[in-house]
């Protein structure tokens, strides 16, 4: 297939290699002319183990290219993904500007564009953000007549210093969408990941972005919670932490994975 990747960050980059390295016909955008340039020489701006070699490798193989052109690509791909980042606003909230901007330039590399089209959001959003891209992108696009396009949310499910090994290897694969004709397609888009287990979870958008969000505060709230048994016990005579969260997580029902006394993460 042909795919863009709209951003070059920790996960459109990521995404991009690994699809690549599939047999996949990828270009990654972005607006920097220097990480293109960078990019295109094999030469990674973000660290992530194997990640390099990756790019490297399929770079030499000419199934993947950086552009800072989006129009050309978006038009001639089969799907396209939503990588941008989605930072912090100062009161907490998401700052969506760079994702509505993206999604207006994807809507006004599409106003000549002709077939079917799938846009993905692969970034971590708010719910109800797939009603918001739909309608940028369905009013750029609406006196374009030979066009179809369906919307899919398939939040990212990595985590960072194993990225590489979590995309090759998922434990699941979240994919929100209306359209059987677009559900099909990523289907077939992650089957090289799935040979031995399906490992796809089918729902609607909204399912999917609540899912992720879901999931951040889950692992969020183990942390917190581990860090605040660490700060009674620092008070507390004769207690051990290290003793005390082998003891808890060595319940099968709880488990190891986030509860660790430690500074969170971001």
């Amino acid at each position: 297939m042909k795919i863009t990747i709209v951003g070059t960050g920790y996960v459109g980059l990521v995404t991009g290699a690994l699809f690549a390295d599939r047999g996949n016909f990828v270009t990654c955008v972005d607006i920097n002319p220097e990480i293109i340039d960078q990019l295109n020489q094999g030469q990674v701006h973000i660290y992530e183990a194997g990640l390099k070699e990756v790019v490297a490798i399929n770079v030499q193989n000419n199934n993947l290219s950086f552009t800072t052109n989006l129009n050309d690509t978006v038009k001639n791909s089969d799907i396209i993904f939503l990588a941008v980042g989605t930072p912090s606003n100062e009161d907490g909230s998401f700052n969506l500007e760079y994702l509505k901007k993206a999604a207006s330039d994807i809507g006004e590399a599409l106003i000549n564009a002709s077939g079917f089209k799938v846009i993905v959001c692969k970034s971590t959003v708010p719910q109800g953000t797939y009603k918001l891209l739909s309608a940028i992108i369905n009013e750029k696009t609406k006196g374009n007549n030979n066009l179809n396009w369906a919307y899919v949310s398939n939040p990212e499910t990595l985590a960072e210093g194993s990225a590489v090994r979590d995309f090759a290897k998922p434990d699941r694969i979240i994919i929100g969408t209306d359209s059987e004709l677009a559900y099909n397609l990523m289907k077939e888009l992650y089957y090289p990941f799935i040979i031995k287990r399906d490992r796809i979870i089918r729902g609607s958008p909204a399912d999917a972005e609540l899912a992720k969000l879901f999931s951040n505060t889950a692992l969020a709230t183990r942390i917190a919670m581990v860090n605040e048994f660490a700060r009674i016990a620092d008070v507390t005579e004769g207690a051990d932490m290290d003793h005390i969260r082998r003891m808890v997580c060595s319940d099968v029902r709880i488990g190891y994975n986030f509860m660790f006394p430690s500074p969170g993460y971001g």
